[in-house]
């Protein structure tokens, strides 16, 4: 049973589009080249946050408004994005936002995150740790919790798929990271209340494998670790609901390297001068991968978000011979 109908999808569009016009889905021709095929991507990176997550957010904060407006304020833990959202979405609902991110978090998600009004909190050495230090603090202080995978974040999330599948209707095969799951569970309920056939792949690194090796076993597997640099898919611990709706809705979900990743960024840049952090790259990464058995495919690629710090950016692409060796060989 799906979480939601097409016409609750329909509202949460409208609510989405007050905040932000829909983003861009293009067909480039220099990664047509790369993959041997079509493709075209949903640029997530062009929304107010720089990531599809804000979506998300606003619907979250709608609802709340309007079904307990005495809510005194909203608490949740994030490696950037997701918090990026909340607070975007508090500061237009002028409800107080407190974010814990770990120890080490982006420097400039961060800065993003207090400059959208969010009150910053780092605890912890993970994402696991600052979460479960973030429930701590909203059972002390009346705060609500905001998880990192919900109804409607997922609702909200959901209309970037929706626009996708309207501007881009014959897609064949269509490439999601997954973090905590609210990106691909949104593509899969959305692509099946429209009818269509898209085949949908998720993409994991081989640092934070939790959903693939989770999706191998058929139940939820976690993980000691999640030591990728594409920190939106470092993820240690499958949320069941979206383990759930990916097991029965992605036909697989492909691991790649943090290098294959970092030469995805580098081919972004390149192909679309397009930025793309590690986990809006991670799909295109997956693509190359599986190059070979995509030719006649229209393949579609969510560049989910383009917050990278300079500096990672620096270290990890431009820095490393190796990586721009693969890319131009791609």
């Amino acid at each position: 049973m799906s979480m939601f109908n097409l016409a609750e999808i329909e509202r949460a569009h409208d609510i989405v589009r007050a905040a932000m016009t829909p983003t861009a889905a293009h067909a480039w021709p220099l990664l047509a080249q790369r993959l041997g095929t079509t493709v075209v991507v949903k640029h997530e990176n062009h929304t107010p946050a720089g990531a599809f997550k804000v979506r998300g957010g606003l619907v979250y904060m709608d609802r709340l408004k309007r079904e307990r407006p005495q809510t005194a304020g909203i608490i949740s833990a994030t490696t950037g994005n997701h918090g990026q959202s909340l607070a975007f979405a508090g500061s237009r609902h002028r409800l107080p936002v407190t974010i814990y991110v770990p120890h080490g978090n982006s420097t400039e998600k961060n800065r993003a995150m207090k400059a959208f009004g969010a009150n910053l909190i780092e605890y912890g050495e993970d994402f696991e740790a600052a979460r479960d230090e973030a429930k701590r603090h909203a059972a002390r202080d009346g705060l609500e919790i905001v998880p990192s995978f919900h109804r409607d974040l997922v609702l909200g999330v959901s209309t970037y798929a929706l626009e996708l599948f309207r501007s881009a209707p014959d897609i064949d095969v269509l490439y999601v990271p997954i973090g905590q799951g609210s990106g691909i569970s949104g593509c899969i309920l959305a692509r099946d209340l429209l009818g269509k056939k898209t085949e949908i792949v998720g993409v994991q690194s081989t640092e934070a494998p939790s959903y693939a090796l989770s999706f191998k076993a058929g139940t939820i597997v976690s993980t000691n670790s999640s030591n990728t640099r594409a920190d939106g898919v470092a993820t240690r611990i499958p949320d069941p609901e979206a383990f759930e709706i990916i097991r029965k809705g992605a036909s697989r979900i492909v691991q790649v390297t943090d290098d294959e990743i970092g030469a995805a960024i580098r081919a972004y840049w390149t192909d679309t001068h397009n930025l793309a952090e590690g986990a809006g790259a991670a799909a295109l990464a997956a693509a190359l991968q599986e190059k070979a058995n995509l030719r006649g495919k229209r393949v579609g690629l969510v560049l989910s978000g383009g917050n990278i710090d300079f500096e990672l950016f620096r270290k990890w692409v431009m820095a490393d011979d190796a990586v721009a060796q693969k890319v131009m060989m791609a």
